[in-house]
């Protein structure tokens, strides 16, 4: 099989890691019993790059169940768990490129390896298959019908696409579902973040003054879940409405370069470029370690550090300091990549399931509406996402009331008032 990962001796492993994450992805395994008997997908060539892990694996093994004609490879460099990796080839038969710790030509070698049978449908993690297939514009565009986008950046590279009327295919963005967004971008991101520091570091939150740079729903999340593990968490925002909120939240907010006085850990989930640049790195105190748990690696200016450390060394894996010109040391995690994929396992099965899920009907929605979509940045149905709700819901063995007809026409009616 046509592939390039670690190691295949290593799949035993992978496998079995693929059956834990799939005991907590139910909603996923819905689907995917459907989709063996319905076969919606049949014939379907799609590119997925993601970060190849077993919550990944069990999506892919889901868009295979329905029929598809699946290549996968990896959407972060440092993110690959290689043992799954090699169990997708050897026992899912899913032609894989991906290899943790893999250098830039390998990661875009990957992208074309993925895109080698022309797709028809992509399935992006940061728009990397998206914006490799527009710069060629060649007959692998004409081919694509449509894809989907699972991350917050990549939806902005998208929306600007589509603003600069070059997206040439419609587009679903999952990351813009409630069932993705409220939950996968709070609660796992929240979580996993907090995961791959303490594996990195081992430190303790609890009286640790933490900056969080940003308060979209990444932030919010690790914020939160700092404050619970007992943090003093300072939030840094250029957005007024969002820092007001994190105030309201019970955070202190203030401009980053004040708050690098007194962080002990900083942590971007910002989307934007050069967050934590060369003045703030400057003026954090001795032994300030910095990490990012946004989509590129791009939010801590990793070139400036270059510039101004005297020498660097790793202290443990993923853990590597660097001492600066005016003596102080800076520790950085992960290389400035996402931590909580980097240094740990990225976000929980549970959480995964209800964003896989998205992932797997988008693929079909695409499909049922093809010739019918623009080419736009679309998100998922509401249906769509209030049945994956549901399904959610059922398998938590919960029950929820439903409004009486009676209730369903005044909540609809101009008509009724005080």
């Amino acid at each position: 099989m046509d592939c390039d990962v670690r190691d295949l001796s290593l799949a035993r492993t992978g496998k079995t890691k693929i059956e834990w994450a799939g005991r907590f992805m139910p909603v996923l395994a819905e689907i995917r019993k459907r989709f063996e008997k319905e076969q919606p997908l049949k014939g379907v060539r799609m590119s997925c790059c993601l970060h190849v892990t077993s919550e990944t694996a069990n999506l892919v093994r889901t868009l295979k169940a329905g029929g598809a004609r699946v290549r996968l490879c990896a959407s972060n460099p440092l993110s690959t768990q290689d043992e799954v990796a090699a169990s997708l080839v050897k026992d899912h038969g899913i032609p894989t490129f991906a290899i943790k710790g893999e250098n830039r030509t390998q990661y875009f070698r990957h992208i074309e390896q993925a895109l080698a049978h022309r797709p028809m449908i992509t399935t992006d993690d940061g728009a990397d298959l998206i914006s490799t297939l527009h710069k060629e514009k060649g007959k692998r565009l004409e081919a694509v019908l449509g894809g989907t986008e699972e991350t917050t950046t990549g939806v902005i590279r998208l929306r600007s696409m589509e603003k600069d009327g070059v997206l040439a295919f419609p587009v679903i963005a999952v990351n813009d579902s409630e069932t993705k967004f409220m939950f996968d971008n709070r609660y796992g991101t929240g979580q996993s973040s907090l995961d791959g520091i303490l594996r990195a570091t081992n430190i303790l939150f609890a009286g640790t003054t933490l900056v969080v740079c940003g308060y979209g729903w990444c932030g919010r999340g690790v914020a939160s879940r700092a404050k619970g593990m007992g943090a003093d968490v300072i939030v840094t925002e250029v957005n007024p409405v969002r820092a007001l909120e994190a105030r309201m939240d019970g955070f202190r907010v203030m401009k980053l370069i004040d708050a690098c006085k007194s962080g002990d850990v900083f942590i971007t989930v910002t989307g934007d470029i050069n967050v934590i640049d060369k003045q703030h790195m400057l003026a954090m105190k001795d032994g300030a370690i910095v990490c990012n748990s946004g989509h590129f690696d791009a939010e801590i200016n990793k070139a400036a550090l270059d510039k101004i450390a005297k020498s660097s060394r790793e202290l443990r894996r993923f853990c590597v300091e660097h001492t600066l010109a005016n003596g102080r040391r800076l520790i950085l995690l992960a290389e400035g990549r996402l931590v909580n994929l980097a240094a740990a396992e990225g976000h929980p099965a549970m959480v995964m399931d209800m964003s896989f899920a998205n992932q797997a009907v988008a693929a079909e929605y695409i499909l049922k509406n093809r010739g019918k979509l623009e080419n736009r940045v679309y998100k998922v149905p509401e249906d769509l996402d209030k049945r994956i709700a549901e399904v959610k819901l059922r398998t938590l063995g919960i029950k929820i009331d439903r409004l009486t007809p009676e209730q369903a026409a005044y909540i609809s009616s101009w008509q009724h008032g005080t």
